[in-house]
């Protein structure tokens, strides 16, 4: 017989039944399922994850069902300095149960909403950039962080509390004034940030120093670089900024630029059968003339050389250059900026700069 216990808001769930859904599909779900069992059984476990700081740690799967051996040891982890911006971490969750409290009402997801909030708030640095752990941790991780989306996944969740967004209806006036000013201080840095060679704006990397704002490494194989990856959810960013500044303009423009410079055409990423190795295929570059352009997610700065490393750190000119486990588990090359180069920017430009085209010859 299974057993049953009461969830947020009174509505009993089976503890032993599997999740619905995964975890990261719980923000993609229609409004009423916030109010079921199965929603109310997850934000549970929400709620138990969250570390003392306010924050969540990364790569937890929070909608599997939890045994009480599995609750008993997430009481005794909440003093754990593990709480990041890595990997959606606090963000998703953070949203997640906000959207709990426009369902239910429950006042444990509010207040679980702040401390997450006041957590965010408190990870900024001065200058406006967030690490990936707070308390600060050593090495590359307390660099400011766009890699995967980390500090813009915080700055979209502070303009949605500014902006008093339906989930985040809750938030008192005092720290949506203090997520906006974060805002503020958050966009300066991206400026300060974007790469600069021989006077034109560039893209970013997916990581800069906290205090000098310059590019920086961060494991063995992604060396200081352009990002065809990250640098395009920072454009998206910056573009959705109503009546943005010159400053932010000429950042747009720049990293448009840079993206249509730096396409690769005439290729195409394949996965060839390869018996015998540990995944059984292997990621090759094959000529194809009719395929879409790639980018790369790392580009040499100054030449624009679309950069390749295994473990070793030493940069490579092609895919095929590095080791199998490097070249097959990990995404060396994106499709993402076709989306802002044939959509989000036409439209933005239409929007705010209608009388020029970055992309035109003769056009800065």
């Amino acid at each position: 017989m299974l057993t049953t216990a009461m969830a947020l808001g009174g509505v009993p769930f089976c503890l032993a039944a599997p999740p619905s859904i995964p975890w990261k599909q719980c923000l993609r779900q229609e409004d009423a399922w916030y109010a079921s069992g199965e929603a109310l059984r997850i934000a549970e476990n929400v709620l138990l994850y969250q570390r003392s700081t306010g924050g969540w740690p990364k790569n937890t799967d929070m909608a599997a069902v939890l045994a009480e051996e599995d609750k008993a040891r997430l009481r005794s982890d909440r003093n754990r300095t593990d709480s990041t911006i890595d990997n959606g971490a606090t963000c998703r969750p953070l949203r997640f149960l906000a959207r709990i409290h426009t369902a239910t009402g429950d006042d444990r997801c509010k207040a679980s909403c702040l401390q997450g909030l006041d957590f965010l708030l408190a990870a900024q640095y001065p200058n406006g950039g967030w690490p990936q752990y707070y308390p600060l941790k050593r090495g590359y991780s307390a660099h400011i962080t766009f890699n995967d989306s980390a500090m813009i996944n915080v700055m979209t969740l502070l303009s949605d509390i500014r902006d008093r967004k339906t989930d985040f209806a809750f938030v008192d006036a005092a720290r949506r004034a203090a997520a906006a000013a974060a805002l503020d201080r958050g966009i300066d840095c991206i400026l300060k940030c974007q790469i600069v060679h021989e006077g034109r704006r560039l893209a970013w990397c997916a990581q800069h120093d906290e205090e000098t704002f310059q590019p920086r490494p961060a494991r063995s194989y992604e060396l200081a670089s352009l990002s065809g990856s990250e640098s395009v959810g920072i454009v998206e960013f910056l573009m959705a900024i109503d009546h943005p500044s010159p400053q932010i303009i000429a950042a747009i423009e720049g990293a448009v630029r840079w993206f249509d410079e730096a396409k690769l055409t005439g290729i195409r990423l394949s996965k060839m059968p390869a018996p015998g190795t540990p995944k059984g295929y292997d990621k090759i570059i094959v000529s194809d003339p009719d395929a879409p352009p790639l980018w790369a997610r790392f580009y040499q700065i100054g030449t624009n050389k679309p950069i390749f490393c295994s473990r070793d750190g030493v940069p490579r000119d092609r895919l095929a250059d590095i080791s199998y486990e490097r070249r097959n588990d990990y995404s060396w090359y994106t499709s993402e900026p076709a989306r802002l180069l044939n959509a989000s920017y036409p439209a933005w430009r239409q929007r705010w700069t209608p009388t020029r085209n970055v992309l035109e010859p003769g056009t800065n």
